[in-house]
């Protein structure tokens, strides 16, 4: 049977414009529901394999349900023009890759796939419609399966419908899916339907008597209240059963040979492929001035030698498989080089190895070279000498990508596409090892050689954007203190640790029988469901939002419903105790290695702001704030008895760079003079004296500080500080008079960033932020919010990285047995060979105090104990 893939265009764009964040190309022009579209388009040809593609579009001009019902659609706001500048660009890309449109004045596009599946079924053509309007289930029969698509957070789901899953789904046909829509209405087309009839009882009531003219015959063998409701609304209901129903005859012109797929004009598709900067469509398609770049020659090195190419330069990468080395590879002239995990063994080449990575005087470059380094360590090769990192180089150029595989990021900045590993893999479904010779042949000398040319391409790219420091100075020296890092670890005390565990099961015992005997019956507290149901139904609370799955029952909403009873107490400590124990206390005794040691992962490449994160576990989270959270730390413990962990934080660091970046002189003042932040804004805000101040005044202050920084407005700070609009909106005009300078900061900040697309630190770092030109307020709010934050939390970040370098050169220096060996936020961490505390001591404080000249100057508390909770 031949095939048809049918889109439903605007529905389609819509969706993925609003399921992936705002994208632009480098002329500024929104990209995000075009791409997101493709994404769609071209996932469903590769599974399906379609004859024939077609997409069908809605016209600006009034339909026939229009004419008929005036609140038809009325309450839709008007498509935002981020959305509205794509429409005629998505099909021009359709033209040019020859997929046939239809659209007709008078009819959605919801009538011209009703059509098009019509004609389908009658000519034996099966029909795949793609949309994300529930709508065209009742188009659903053996022939003809919709396809409902929701795109989330970039990612698309598919559930696939024909005749009997509907069925199976909602227990009617799909042709009386219209008549349970009449009942229930539509408040996305602002159909009416029944008033007081929902989906549930419009499904049960069809279930019941078929269809609409059944349900109207037996109206009065319902309750009361529904046989009022359907009396007082039966014109309405056969008023929205027109509306709701697709029409299906359609005069349109339509064949299939109109439709084949896959006789694109090349030459316009790459020209439109390029500006919109979708390199990877033109991979998928095979077509363009992408070159592949995988033309040099690869040969199976058979003797020890190893050459580093021009300029004594290593271009190279090594490939892993089930933890051991597999492969080195490396580019020397026209040719790449390989050394198979079989030949690397305590002989030549591992002797020639372990001499070219030592050497301080070759160059490496590669692309994720922590990783590197991490690895030949274990094989005792030290990584010596000067180093470029692709991947580095390219998250400082684009620090919003979601990876930096060598592949993407030579097709984004190179325009050259190689044969990506981790896609291979995937389609291969095996390990590194198992490759054939060819297909691995082709991988590794696609990326020495792009690797070569991004190394070049960045380092200019680097030059123009003046960001040669952030790259040379702090970045590329990073990699290899989180190296470090990671294979130093940090010690955890198991047996601490598992009595906490047991400690925890205990108390969150106790806490279920508490919270069961007020329910008076058992049930799924882990539920939001059935919680919901106890909180809301069997114990009356009141309900503070409710979603389409039922009641929301998340911590905001608990957080307000204290008081009203004691379970929600109950709850609250029990949720905290269920996470502290299987994300902290057992998730942390899954990664004890062998060596009593957990050895994070330290990622410098996931974060717009700069800023390091980590995983495996992810030490960044560790609790702090409750008494109960802050007992992990003191499973943290240093190695042995020679040993004890120095800690240092910085001191209200944003503030201070805040003050810096705004040349606010009162802030600036009152750092100097060594003054509480916050207790000199509770003066300052609140016209109080240094008596008068009380915690809870200081409190508010910090609130106030920290919300200025985060670029809080009046609304959301009220609802920190517990107080009216009025009074926050008095905080907030009373913090800007007396700091007049972050006030003038944040207005020139946004209309910078307004006007060259993008936010920077001190530093050079910049963060692109498309948002800032959309019409849309919440995601324009969410851009200024960012353009604020960015300089602020991003300087920050480049701070400690800084002292992080420093810090480790430093204890380098000095040849010390201790070692840095954890980064949380604005805090570092030493394990100290106790002979050497006093010496680590002032190398950490001065390192991290010395990190960047401020006007406001770094200051950096020093804390020390045999456990991570003593030290801080």
């Amino acid at each position: 049977m031949k095939k048809l893939l049918l889109i439903d265009g605007n529905s389609i764009i819509n969706r993925a414009f609003y399921g992936i964040k705002l994208l632009t190309n480098k002329s500024g022009v929104f990209t995000n529901g075009i791409y997101g579209f493709l994404n769609i388009l071209f996932k469903n040809i590769d599974e399906l394999s379609p004859d024939y593609v077609c997409v069908a579009f809605d016209l600006k001009a009034p339909t026939f349900r229009h004419k008929m019902y005036d609140g038809y659609k009325a309450q839709r706001k008007p498509m935002p023009k981020e959305l509205a500048m794509q429409m005629p660009i998505l099909k021009d890309v359709l033209s040019a890759l020859n997929i046939a449109m239809y659209e007709k004045e008078g009819y959605e596009a919801d009538d011209i796939i009703g059509t098009i599946s019509r004609i389908c079924d009658e000519e034996n053509v099966g029909c795949y419609i793609v949309t994300g309007d529930r709508d065209d289930l009742q188009l659903a029969s053996q022939n003809t399966k919709i396809l409902l698509t929701v795109t989330k957070g970039g990612a698309n789901e598919t559930t696939s419908y024909d005749e009997d899953a509907v069925f199976e789904k909602y227990g009617v046909t799909p042709e009386r899916f219209i008549d349970v829509k009449a009942l229930m209405g539509d408040s996305s087309d602002n159909i009416p339907g029944v008033a007081g009839i929902g989906e549930k009882t419009a499904l049960g009531l069809i279930r019941k008597y078929e269809n609409l003219d059944g349900v109207f015959a037996h109206a009065d063998e319902n309750t009361k209240s529904v046989a009022k409701k359907l009396a007082d609304g039966k014109d309405s209901a056969y008023l929205s059963y027109t509306l709701a129903k697709i029409d299906r005859f359609v005069p349109i012109d339509f064949n299939f040979d109109d439709n084949l797929y896959g006789n694109f004009d090349a030459e316009k598709t790459e020209k439109i492929f390029k500006n919109l900067e979708f390199n990877s469509f033109l991979k998928k398609l095979g077509i363009g001035g992408a070159k592949t770049r995988a033309e040099v020659k690869f040969e199976k090195l058979n003797k020890a030698e190893t050459s580093c190419g021009d300029d004594n330069n290593l271009v190279y990468r090594i490939y892993e498989a089930d933890g051991e080395i597999f492969a080195f590879c490396y580019l020397s002239g026209d040719t790449v080089f390989a050394i198979y995990n079989d030949m690397f063994t305590e002989g030549d080449f591992y002797g020639e190895i372990k001499r070219v990575f030592e050497d301080e005087n070759i160059t490496k470059i590669s692309s994720d070279i922590k990783k590197d380094i991490v690895l030949l360590h274990g094989r005792n090769i030290e990584f010596n000498g000067k180093y470029f990192d692709t991947s580095v180089g390219g998250y400082i150029l684009n620090p919003s990508r979601s990876n930096y595989e060598i592949s993407a990021v030579a097709s984004e900045f190179l325009d050259i596409e190689i044969p990506d590993l981790k896609e291979t893999l995937k389609k291969e479904k095996c390990t590194v090892s198992a490759l054939n010779s060819e297909t691995f042949s082709r991988i590794a000398a696609g990326e020495t050689d792009a690797v070569s040319a991004l190394w070049k391409y960045e380092k200019a790219e680097a030059e123009k954007h003046e960001q040669p420091h952030l790259l040379y100075d702090i970045e590329l020296p990073l990699v290899k203190v989180l190296a470090s890092m990671e294979i130093e670890g940090f010690k955890v005390d198991r047996q601490k640790l598992s009595d906490f565990s047991k400690y925890l099961s205990e108390n969150i015992g106790i806490l279920e029988k508490q919270i069961y005997a007020i329910a008076g019956e058992e049930f799924n507290i882990s539920s939001p469901k059935q919680l919901g149901v106890i909180l809301f139904e069997k114990l009356n609370l009141p309900a503070v939002k409710k979603t389409k799955t039922g009641y929301s029952t998340n911590a905001e909403v608990l957080e307000k419903l204290r008081g009203y009873n004691d379970i929600v107490e109950y709850i609250l400590e029990y949720r905290m105790l269920t996470k502290l124990k299987s994300t902290y206390a057992d998730g942390l005794l899954a990664v004890i290695g062998s060596d009593g040691r957990v050895h994070s992962s330290f990622n410098q490449t996931v974060t717009v702001t700069g800023r390091i994160s980590s995983t495996e576990p992810n030490l960044q989270n560790i609790p702090q704030r409750k008494e109960l959270g802050r007992e992990i730390r003191k499973m943290f413990v240093a190695k042995n008895d020679e040993y004890t962990l120095v800690d240092a934080d910085y001191s209200q660091i944003e503030l201070r760079v805040l003050a810096h970046i705004a040349d606010d002189k009162n802030m600036i003042e009152a750092f100097k003079n060594g003054a509480d932040i916050h207790t000199a804004t509770a003066k300052n805000v609140f016209g109080v004296t240094d008596d008068e101040i009380t915690p809870m005044l200081r409190s508010k202050a910090k609130a106030i500080n920290f919300g200025i920084v985060y670029g809080k407005g009046e609304f959301s700070l009220a609802q920190d500080l517990h107080v009216t609009r009025k009074e926050a909106k008095a905080y907030i005009d009373g913090y800007f008079e007396k700091y007049s300078g972050i006030k003038k900061y944040m207005e020139n900040i946004v209309k910078t960033g307004k006007e060259q697309g993008f936010v920077e630190t001190i530093f050079g770092r910049r963060r692109y932020i498309p948002e800032l030109k959309s019409s849309n307020f919440m995601l324009r709010s969410s851009g200024e919010r960012m353009a604020l934050n960015t300089p602020i939390q991003g300087t920050a970040a480049d701070i400690i990285k800084i002292a992080m370098v420093k810090v480790y050169n430093a204890l380098k220096a000095e040849n010390l047995k201790s070692k840095l060996i954890l980064q949380v936020h604005d805090e570092l961490l030493i394990e100290t060979y106790i002979p050497e505390k006093e010496k680590v001591k002032k190398i950490l404080k001065e390192c991290m105090e010395s990190a960047c000249d401020l006007k406001a100057r770094l200051v950096a508390e020093v804390g020390e104990g045999k456990t991570w909770y003593d030290a801080h």
